[in-house]
């Protein structure tokens, strides 16, 4: 049940997203309720194959368009989908194709995360609506012009942190802010697997059956090699953002939503890469604690070991001075102070709610659940954790921007170089 603050909270906000977006946020309304949006979806190796399933399975989806550089992807992804969907989509290497269909509302991206804001961005100029994939960007600077883009173009664009429209993590997330227990002073995030070693690379021919130059777009060319493509990368800072922007995300999202806190005034970061002797540039065990004045976050990540806080591999939870609220999943359990649980909150652990709520706004032009704003705020966590991390810096933070204060090192990682003709541009 929705409490009355909440209830003026929701229409407040609703209100907003409708003059923010104005007329051309609109559009999709006037068709009425009922008809499809037009989705194509850029990377169908994994996550992108499991999206546009779970978009066609709303019924308020048409998947137009499925694109990869693995020509290999676009046949099992088209596989996949047509217990869906009828109307088989058509196969696509390049993704501009979709943006130069007018038939098509929106694109649906799960490239590689050096491709989330570039993509974005092209799409939004190009008056498409965006699902993305986590994290919202590579680096900071470019979550600042995802924002940009979004509002000068007036488009729905949701990030793929899909807690925020979990049933069961929602009503946690009520309890936290609503005084359940007590004044929440910290809030800690984790996330640990037993991830294998990725080996040492070599430089190889390019296979057959990947476009590498499109699959690098945005980053700096880079000879190919055997051991990145394609789930590799994630561990290499020229293309991804480590296990804090992989999975760590998801928890400091709901942790920062639960506190209801913006940006950070200190960041610090530990650990290192310890369990192999590898080509993994990004740490395999990794502590960072954000503080914002009057409380602080820390998050915890081993891609090593499996066991984590709370009897969970993965998790947030909330300490206040009259309890503890702890999420597992889209599960929730809350604490009295002497550690007995008084109270367990359910939930279904899925996309689906997510994944309708873009569809709703894409029609109607009110903010979705995960708004582009909220998304770079919380992928700016990560930048800030990983950006500590490297340079062996305590980050002081501008609570109001965001910025990094005076730290030419840290502050010269804040973006990146492009290749020529990728630059971002808003």
């Amino acid at each position: 049940m929705i409490d009355r603050r909440e209830f003026l909270q929701k229409s407040t906000l609703l209100g907003a997203g409708l003059t923010a977006l104005g007329p051309a946020g609109l559009t999709r309304a006037a068709a009425g309720a009922n008809d499809r949006v037009v989705l194509g979806v850029m990377g169908v190796n994994g996550r992108g194959r499991d999206l546009a399933q779970a978009f066609a399975a709303t019924g308020g989806a048409e998947i137009a368009y499925l694109c990869d550089v693995d020509e290999r992807a676009i046949d099992k992804a088209g596989a996949a989908l047509a217990p869906r969907q009828a109307k088989k989509p058509q196969g696509v290497t390049d993704f501009r194709k979709i943006l130069d269909d007018k038939s098509v509302d929106a694109l649906v991206i799960a490239a590689p995360d050096h491709w989330h804001a570039p993509a974005t961005i092209m799409a939004c100029n190009a008056g498409k609506h965006v699902y993305c994939e986590k994290p919202a960007s590579h680096n900071p600077r470019e979550g600042e012009l995802m924002v940009a883009a979004a509002r000068k173009h007036q488009r729905v664009v949701q990030i793929g942190t899909q807690r925020r429209s979990m049933p069961g993590v929602i009503e946690a997330i009520q309890k936290v802010r609503g005084g359940e227990i007590g004044r929440v002073l910290f809030s800690r995030g984790w996330y640990n697997n037993a991830r294998p070693t990725i080996g040492h690379g070599k430089t190889a021919p390019v296979p057959e059956w990947l476009d590498y130059s499109l699959w690098q777009g945005p980053a700096p060319e880079r000879p190919y090699r055997d051991n990145v493509v394609h789930y590799n990368w994630h561990w290499f800072w020229h293309w991804g953002t480590g296990e804090l922007g992989n999975n760590g995300i998801h928890s400091l999202d709901v942790c920062r939503w639960g506190l209801d806190v913006d940006y950070p005034t200190r960041v610090t970061s530990g650990g290192g890469k310890y369990r192999y002797d590898d080509d993994q540039e990004t740490p395999d065990t990794h502590t960072v604690t954000y503080d914002f004045g009057d409380k602080s976050i820390t998050w915890e990540g081993r891609s090593w070991h499996r066991r984590g806080f709370e009897d969970s591999m993965f998790g947030i939870a909330f300490y206040g001075d009259k309890g503890t609220i702890v999420i597992d999943g889209a599960n929730y359990r809350v604490l009295d102070p002497q550690d007995k649980e008084i109270y367990k909150g359910t939930g279904a652990a899925s996309d689906a709610p997510h994944l309708k709520n873009f569809l709703e706004c894409v029609r109607s032009g009110a903010r979705p659940n995960a708004d582009v704003e909220e998304g770079h705020k919380s992928t700016l966590l990560c930048h800030l954790g990983n950006i500590a991390w490297r340079t062996a810096h305590t980050l002081e933070v501008d609570s109001k921007t965001g910025r990094i204060k005076g730290d030419k090192a840290a502050s010269a990682l804040w973006g990146r170089e492009y290749r020529k003709g990728w630059e971002p541009k808003v």
